[in-house]
């Protein structure tokens, strides 16, 4: 069956996302959802995996929203710095769920990879979704790399790395995030915010 509307792609992180994973399980029953294959999952490399972005939106057409997770979220941003206007103008948004720390001095070394985070706002509007009791990223530097981006905030209260081992399931208060952005109705800001943006409500 065919799809009306932008066509989401997900971006998964450091091991891709496993079978109980809300991007997995947004891709088994929603047929707007794709997955782009970034490749070498388990040893993740910044330069491999914005090509092969770039690679997966070229082979598509029309309007996209990109729904990122951890590492994605910085393949996304690393993405955006270099992009074709032609494909960044497809954006209509980003959805960006817990993205780690990579300038933290305790970061992984495959995380230290995508640093430093780029110090650009992004060029489509975007969500950054945060925890409180994420072990890859304190709540405050998301909160201050979300204004650095130009993303509106959200607070997820305590959902640690809001992945699979946070029980979430289809995580429906993303998937209300994520039709905000498909119906283009998200906000829109090249510079930081005046006051600090609510949180989505629990």
């Amino acid at each position: 069956m065919a799809h009306e509307g932008p066509l989401c792609l997900i971006v998964p992180g450091l091991d891709n996302s496993g079978p109980d994973h809300w991007q997995t399980l947004w891709e088994e029953k929603r047929d707007d959802c794709r997955r782009v294959d970034l490749g070498c999952w388990s040893e993740p490399d910044r330069r491999i995996w914005t090509e092969r972005l770039d690679a997966a939106l070229a082979m598509t057409d029309g309007p996209l929203v990109l729904v990122a997770h951890s590492l994605g979220c910085l393949t996304i941003a690393w993405w955006a710095l270099g992009a074709p206007h032609e494909r960044l103008a497809r954006i209509r948004g980003a959805l960006l769920v817990a993205p780690p720390d990579v300038d933290a001095a305790d970061a992984h070394p495959f995380v230290r990879r995508f640093a430093p985070a780029p110090a650009a706002a992004l060029p489509f509007p975007s969500i950054l979704v945060a925890s409180r009791d994420d072990r890859y990223a304190a709540f405050d530097r998301l909160e201050a790399l979300a204004r650095t981006w130009g993303s509106r905030f959200v607070d997820a209260g305590h959902a640690g790395h809001i992945n699979a081992r946070s029980g979430l399931g289809d995580w429906p208060d993303g998937e209300v995030l994520l039709e905000e952005l498909i119906e283009g109705n998200a906000p829109f800001r090249t510079s930081p915010p005046a006051h600090r943006p609510k949180g989505l409500a629990k």
